[in-house]
C-alpha cells in the first residue's frame, strides 16, 4: 500500500508541469533544471553555447560603444559644437544676418544649384556606367573600372588645374568653360562620379537575372524590363548614391577653386565665401555660412535614411 501510495504521487509530480492549467515550458525547465541538481542550477537552463555568448556581450559592447563614442566625439561631434558656439557667437541675430547677407545667400544659391543639376546627371550617367561595367564585357573593363575610383585618391586641385588647362583660356579644344557655371558643374561632375557608379553596382551584381527572362518571355521591351523590373531594385542605391554626391558637391573646394573663377553672385561658391570671409577677418560669418552647408548636408542625409529605412520595410512586407 504504501509503494502504491509513492507511485501516485510520483504520477502527480511527473505530470503537473503539464496538466496545472496556465502552465509553461519555463515550469518545465525550471524542473529540468531542479531535477539536475546544483551543478545544474549553476549551469542554467540553456544550451551550452548560448551561456558564453551572453557573456562575451556583456563584457565587449560596453567597451565598443565607449570606443565608438569617443572617436565620433573627438573627431565629429567636438569640432561641430565648436563650429556652431562660434557660428552663434554674436547671438542668434548675429548668425541670421551673417546667414542672410546678399553675398551669403547668392553662394549657397550657386551652390546648391550646381549640387542639385550634377546630382541628376550622376543619377542617370552613374547608373548606366554601373550597368555597363556589369552585363557588358569589353577590352579594357578592368581599367575603366578603376579609372571610377579615381576622383578619391587623385587630389581635388590637381583636377581642377587639369579642368583649367583643358577648358581654361588656353583650351586646346577650343571649349572654354572657366569661370561659368559650367566650369562648376564639369569639375563637380569629375569629383562626384564614383558614387552613383559605387552604389549600384553591387546591386546589379546581386539582381536575379531570372526576373529579367520571364519578362523577356512574356514579351516586355527591354526599357519595360529595366522600367518595371530592374528600376525599382536599382532605386534605393541610386537614391542613396546621389544624395551622396550632392552631399559631396555642396562642400567641394578644391576642383573648383581654379577653374570656377570666384566670381560673386556668379560662380562663387559656398566654400569660396567661408575662405573670403575669413580672409578678410570675419570668422563669424564664415562660420554661420559653414553651419547653414552642414544643416543642407544633414537634412540630405536624413531624407536618404527615411527613404531608405522605408523602402526595407516595404520590401520586407512583400516578402
Amino acid at each position: 500500500m504504501t509503494s502504491n501510495a509513492i507511485d501516485s504521487r510520483g504520477a502527480e509530480h511527473s505530470a503537473s508541469p503539464l496538466s496545472r492549467p496556465g502552465s509553461s515550458g519555463r515550469d518545465a525547465s525550471e524542473t529540468t533544471t531542479d531535477g539536475a541538481g546544483e551543478g545544474g542550477r549553476s549551469r542554467g537552463s540553456a544550451t551550452p553555447g548560448t551561456t558564453p555568448k551572453r557573456r562575451r556581450v556583456g563584457t565587449v559592447r560596453p567597451l565598443g560603444i565607449g570606443i565608438v563614442t569617443l572617436w565620433l566625439s573627438v573627431i565629429v561631434l567636438l569640432p561641430l559644437a565648436a563650429l556652431t558656439v562660434a557660428a552663434f557667437s554674436e547671438g542668434w541675430a548675429g548668425f541670421w544676418d551673417a546667414v542672410t547677407a546678399p553675398a551669403a545667400i547668392a553662394a549657397l544659391w550657386v551652390t546648391v544649384l550646381v549640387s542639385a543639376i550634377v546630382a541628376v546627371v550622376n543619377a542617370v550617367t552613374g547608373t548606366l556606367i554601373a550597368w555597363v561595367l556589369v552585363r557588358d564585357d569589353f577590352r579594357g573593363k578592368r581599367f575603366v573600372n578603376a579609372i571610377i575610383d579615381l576622383p578619391f585618391a587623385l587630389p581635388t586641385i590637381v583636377a581642377s588645374i587639369v579642368l583649367l588647362s583643358l577648358y581654361g583660356p588656353n583650351s586646346p579644344i577650343d571649349v572654354h568653360l572657366n569661370a561659368t557655371r559650367w566650369g562648376l558643374i564639369v569639375a563637380l561632375l569629375f569629383v562626384t562620379l564614383p558614387f552613383v557608379v559605387r552604389s549600384v553596382q553591387p546591386v546589379l551584381i546581386e539582381a536575379d537575372r531570372e526576373v529579367e527572362e520571364a519578362a523577356a518571355s512574356l514579351g516586355a521591351s527591354s526599357w519595360t524590363t529595366f522600367r518595371r523590373v530592374v528600376l525599382p531594385t536599382l532605386a534605393p542605391a541610386i537614391l542613396s548614391g546621389t544624395g551622396l554626391a550632392f552631399a559631396r558637391a555642396i562642400g567641394e573646394y578644391g576642383s573648383v577653386v581654379l577653374i570656377g573663377g570666384n566670381i560673386p553672385r556668379e560662380t562663387q561658391v559656398a566654400s569660396q565665401y567661408i575662405q573670403q570671409q575669413i580672409e578678410i577677418d570675419r570668422p563669424v560669418n564664415a562660420a554661420a555660412v559653414s553651419v547653414a552647408l552642414l544643416a543642407i548636408a544633414f537634412a540630405t542625409l536624413l531624407v536618404l535614411r527615411v527613404v531608405a529605412s522605408r523602402t526595407q520595410r516595404r520590401e520586407e512586407r512583400d516578402a
